[in-house]
């Protein structure tokens, strides 16, 4: 009962993990395809690459179209600004 009991308090906990579950499944199903990333350097643009991509899902942008206009604006952003370029600020300003 006490490990129910922020459940209990805060409606919008859920139960389980099926939704970490879900966004793992693509890597997991994978695996074999990513064992030989070509280095370790490779392996970390690789988790990098994914990172970006599952940000974007989870904020309801399309991820092909958000690094696409996040490529096109980045060469002229000042590095101090970055946070223009994140994935709910691109669907606020596609909106």
């Amino acid at each position: 009962m006490p490990k129910a009991r922020p459940y209990l308090k805060h409606g919008y906990l859920e139960l389980d993990n099926n939704t970490a579950e879900r966004a793992v499944k693509p890597v997991a199903t994978s695996r074999k395809n990513w064992t030989f990333a070509g280095s370790e350097g490779g392996g970390k643009a690789m988790a990098i690459a994914f990172t970006l991509i599952e940000t974007a899902k989870l904020n309801d942008v399309d991820p092909q179209a958000w690094l696409t206009w996040v490529l096109g604006q980045i060469a002229d952003h000042k590095i101090t600004r970055f946070d223009e370029l994140l994935p709910w600020r691109y669907a606020a300003k596609a909106a």
